[in-house]
């Protein structure tokens, strides 16, 4: 047989052929005077036992052993089997999100319990100011969710989802916000946020405190995509919060 007949009957590319000569899986046939590869029955069998051992999901590099010893092959289907058993787990977590996230009707690269924070439509946001809250839950998703999911998932967890759509007008005013907006009219909108976050403060205090990396990151992200009032703003709120200040008037 020519190399492509060999490949055509196997299942396989020359291609591939050539790869399993180079790195000695399948040994160089004998040329014919035209200086063509000549394959005979046994090269075939090899090929084919091969191809069902790269099926099941050995290496390349285990091959050479296994394929000239029937009890590493043996002993190779016990690590396999517990590969493909973290493989399943690894799917049906991934079908579960999936259906999460059909279910909630969120956007695919963030988690439905991350979602549930965005505002509605009905919060008048801007479309540019829409994608900056988006980003803003996908960054805080991974830096806080990346070393404690599970404590992320707790904090979330016990938002108060009526108490998150009251806040919308506030969100309407902030985005708002522009250069001309008089100082007493930002004052007023950093203390009616400090005021309607209050029912929230308990938990938040609860939380760790976030990591300066974090901070740092969410600061930069939020300079880059506000205005600076929106900016100041929102640094204001965050301090007030942190040193748990109530509003400053009467």
């Amino acid at each position: 047989m020519l190399s492509s007949e060999l490949a055509q009957l196997a299942g396989v590319t020359v291609r591939t052929l050539r790869h399993y000569h180079q790195i000695g899986l399948l040994p160089e046939p004998p040329r014919s005077a035209g200086g063509y590869r000549r394959y005979d029955v046994g090269d075939l069998v090899r090929l084919l036992r091969i191809t069902r051992l790269t099926a099941l999901g050995v290496p390349l590099s285990a091959l050479p052993a296994v394929l000239d010893d029937p009890k590493a092959a043996e002993e190779l289907l016990d690590e396999l089997d517990r590969q493909a058993a973290a493989e399943i787990e690894r799917l049906n977590a991934r079908r579960a999100d999936i259906a999460a996230l059909r279910s909630s009707g969120s956007p695919p690269d963030l988690a439905p319990e991350l979602s549930v924070l965005r505002s509605g439509p009905e919060a008048g946001v801007p479309e540019e100011m829409a994608r900056h809250e988006h980003e803003q839950l996908v960054l805080l998703g991974h830096l806080l969710g990346e070393d404690d999911p599970a404590g992320l998932a707790a904090l979330l967890g016990g938002v108060d989802r009526e108490l998150l759509a009251g806040l919308e007008p506030l969100t309407e005013r902030f985005y708002a916000l522009g250069a001309d907006t008089p100082d007493d009219e930002v004052t007023s909108l950093v203390d009616d946020w400090v005021t309607g976050l209050e029912p929230l403060s308990e938990q938040l205090a609860a939380a760790p405190a976030p990591d300066p990396k974090v901070s740092a990151l969410m600061d930069e992200l939020n300079e880059r995509a506000l205005k600076p009032v929106q900016h100041r703003v929102l640094r204001r709120i965050l301090e007030r919060l942190e040193h748990g200040q109530r509003p400053t008037g009467p």
